[in-house]
């Protein structure tokens, strides 16, 4: 999802800032200045802007799929690497290998989907004496032995690996289409105020193989997936309270992201859209307007005692699209240890309905976030 992903954790990353770093006091809490916003006539590079951009302050490379085994046995995952940048009036430090410019977080998870069993893992750790980074010219990111890498002979082939555990993914993933910028003119909105945007693009279909292992078993899966790539510096508006994301590949292969913003008062804030890619890989932008999103039923967590909308209804009237979204289980919910306090659901869904009148199916992620507590919104 858009430039929330790292708000998320921000009481855990001010308190290890506090804790490894000598805080100046007194300092403003608004200290976004010394970093880039995002602006409208952003021009992307490639295979350059798949790199770490450092002049943001937040940033993120998110990757969900679905995939099966060869006896048809799904699962779903989740791989995602946090960038945060430390401002330098917050904290003061010598040269040194040490030094705390840059955080990283990740997040890992499978869904076992047959056996409705939900599997996480997350990863904090400094940019530093190689335990964690981000390359500036092409995608490489990771944190210990989790990465994702792009070959330098093949930019746009991107090999996941991630283990913890009784859990692990080697999985390759390659674009079945180009990738599609969200938004208008370089810039995806998250708020109505100037600056409260982030550079955003996705690849929408990735043909996925490898293996995955859980437990004492390793298999041969293959699939879909879905890559994000964000970068941006401002806070959300001040009235949001969480949000709802969704991402589906749908069997007449087109493509769908949505995000809807909530306001305190439970309504969609306008900044709230989509990207609806054609069957030709043209991605065709959404607003709040075009589109209906409403929850049908809901799923309350054993362990936060959060309540989830988890059964929505979809509508597009200029596609004649109608769409029912359901997860493919339950619980997938995550408390990562590292981001107390941060507790959301996602997970892998499914979908049916009414595209122009002909039967439709697809598949996707869902993120659901401020309903198990309500999101920070000032760094």
């Amino acid at each position: 999802m858009p430039i929330h992903k790292l708000l998320r954790h921000l009481r855990h990353l001010l308190f290890l800032a506090s804790s490894v770093l000598v805080v100046v006091p007194g300092l403003a809490a608004d200290t976004t200045q010394e970093f880039r916003v995002a602006t409208e006539g952003y021009r992307y590079a490639f295979p350059r802007d798949h790199g770490a951009h450092e002049e943001f302050r937040t940033e993120w490379w998110y990757y969900t799929g679905q995939v099966t085994t060869k006896d048809g046995r799904p699962f779903g995952y989740e791989l995602t690497f946090f960038r945060r940048g430390m401002p330098r009036e917050q904290t003061k430090t010598l040269p040194s290998k040490w030094a705390v410019t840059h955080l990283y977080l990740a997040h890992f998870a499978i869904s076992d989907l047959s056996k409705s069993r939900f599997h996480y893992a997350d990863k904090m750790s400094r940019a530093g004496l190689g335990k964690a980074g981000a390359a500036s010219d092409r995608l490489h990111v990771w944190i210990d032995r989790w990465s994702a890498e792009s070959p330098q002979a093949a930019p746009y082939t991107q090999i996941l690996q991630a283990s913890e555990g009784d859990m692990a993914i080697q999985l390759t993933v390659s674009p079945e289409k180009p990738l599609v910028v969200h938004g208008t003119d370089g810039i995806s909105h998250k708020g109505s105020a100037a600056g409260q945007a982030s550079h955003y693009y996705s690849f929408t279909r990735l043909a996925t193989s490898g293996t995955l292992t859980i437990g004492n078993e390793s298999f041969d899966v293959t699939g879909t997936s879905w890559m994000d790539h964000e970068f941006g510096s401002a806070d959300l508006d001040k009235n949001l309270v969480g949000w709802d994301w969704f991402s589906l590949h749908l069997d007449d292969q087109r493509e769908l992201m949505l995000y809807r913003l909530r306001r305190t008062d439970g309504s969609a804030h306008p900044a709230s859209s989509g990207t609806l890619i054609d069957r030709d890989g043209r991605g065709h932008h959404l607003l709040l307007e075009d589109f209906t999103l409403e929850p049908t039923s809901y799923w309350t967590s054993p362990t936060s005692k959060a309540r989830y909308p988890q059964r929505w209804r979809l509508t597009i009237p200029s596609q004649q699209l109608s769409l029912e979204l359901v997860p493919r289980m339950a619980e997938q919910e995550l408390s990562p240890k590292h981001s107390k306090h941060m507790t959301y659901w996602e997970g892998a869904i499914e979908t049916t309905g009414i595209a122009q009148g002909k039967p439709i199916h697809g598949k996707g992620y869902m993120e659901l976030v401020g309903y198990a507590e309500q999101i920070m919104q000032k760094l």
